[in-house]
């Protein structure tokens, strides 16, 4: 297994941020899906050896965290993309995504170079190379940080709400790298966008209130939904939510009234009803 975490848990004094959580993961792509404060970048920043888990253990590509030369290792070899990141003043994003190869021992400069104008490549920005990164739009820097990442093509990816800021078009171009990528390595991929998942994932854990409620397909998320989504003219009280579709009616998910007329579940519909409704949305007027 790639990932291997047994009881792991994350407190900060008297507030628990993460319940233990034993999870393993191999090849693939693995969605950590989940409302904003559900834990789940705590969980990946413990994944990528950033912080120290308060209790449990660690083991990623065979080697145990909890050892220096264990991290070590580990972070020659991971790929990490932050919720945030920060970017040195006036570095070009060639400069950027170079600096961060050196740290990563890549010590020969030819071959470096090389590298640096691959992952550019694959994500899009050899044409910005060369501009200053206080120059490049919220969603080429967001790409930015995904380049870096994929430096030295690492057995393990970790990526931390990587589609925010990016548009459409980018967003599949995105999907369509990841794809690839998870052919042959492990990626996680934090997130609370439900398409993100249902387009990438074939494995979803659900995140809430720091434990996992739901691990498993992302269809066997969408089938807990099953007769518990329906539309209609107006709003059914038994709705715990529901909005405004394209054809006029109304979207609704709860306990559906008889006769009902039933529909497929989505992801998010499962999603939805697991966490409770947390980030409901409200229903939207005519």
């Amino acid at each position: 297994m790639d990932i291997r975490l047994t009881d792991v848990s994350k407190a900060y004094g008297r507030q628990r941020a993460l319940d233990p959580i034993s999870l393993d993961a191999g090849p693939g792509a693995l969605g950590l899906l989940g409302p904003n404060g559900a834990g789940k970048t705590t969980l990946l920043r413990i994944m990528a050896t950033v912080i120290a888990p308060t209790a449990g253990q660690v083991c990623l590509l065979g080697h145990d965290c909890a050892l220096p030369a264990g991290r070590t290792e580990v972070r020659r070899r991971l790929g990490y993309v932050p919720q945030e990141c920060g970017f040195p003043t006036g570095f070009t994003g060639f400069e950027y995504v170079d600096y961060v190869a050196i740290l990563k021992e890549w010590a020969d400069r030819r071959t470096r170079h090389d590298e640096v104008r691959r992952v550019l490549a694959v994500m899009g920005l050899t044409s910005v190379a060369d501009r200053r990164i206080r120059r490049l739009s919220g969603g080429m820097r967001r790409r930015l940080v995904i380049a870096q990442a994929l430096i030295g093509d690492p057995p393990l990816l970790l990526l931390d709400e990587p589609t925010v800021g990016l548009d459409p078009e980018q967003r599949l171009r995105f999907r369509d790298t990841v794809s690839a990528l998870a052919d042959e390595r492990c990626v996680v991929v934090s997130t609370h966008q439900t398409e993100d998942v249902a387009a990438l994932c074939r494995r979803v854990v659900v995140m809430h209130e720091g434990g996992i409620r739901y691990d498993g397909s992302p269809s066997g998320l969408a089938a807990m939904a099953d007769g518990r989504v329906w539309t209609g003219p107006a709003r059914d009280p038994g709705a715990d939510l529901a909005w405004r579709s394209e054809t006029g009616g109304l979207r609704q998910i709860g306990v559906p009234p008889a006769g009902a007329e039933a529909v497929p579940p989505t992801v998010e519909d499962g999603y939805l009803l697991l966490v409770g409704g947390a980030g409901k949305r409200q229903e939207v007027p005519a």
